[in-house]
C-alpha cells in the first residue's frame, strides 16, 4: 500500500464530524450533520482500506445500518472521490 492509500485510510478513520461535512460539501455530496455524526462515530477507530473494493463494499454496508442506505451512496460516493 503507498504512503498516499495509508493517509487517506487514516484520514478515513480519525474523521470528526465537522471534517466529513466539509468533504461532503466539498465533493457535492448530500450529508446532513446527524448523519455526519453517526458515520464520524462508526469509522472512528476502524482500521479500513477503502481502495480495496471488497473493503469498501463491507464498510458502506455498515454505514447503511448506521446512517441509511441513500446516505451511504452518497458516502461510498465520498469514498470513490478520495481513492481518484
Amino acid at each position: 500500500m503507498s504512503i498516499f492509500e495509508n493517509i487517506i485510510n487514516h484520514k478515513i478513520s480519525t474523521m470528526t464530524t465537522d471534517e466529513l461535512l466539509k468533504y461532503a460539501s466539498q465533493f457535492s455530496i448530500s450529508v446532513n450533520r446527524a448523519e455526519a455524526k453517526k458515520i464520524a462515530e462508526y469509522l472512528r477507530g476502524k482500521q479500513v482500506n477503502i481502495f480495496d473494493q471488497a473493503q469498501r463494499v463491507i464498510l458502506i454496508k455498515e454505514i447503511a445500518k448506521v446512517a441509511g442506505p441513500e446516505t451511504a451512496k452518497e458516502v461510498n460516493k465520498l469514498f470513490i472521490q478520495f481513492t481518484k
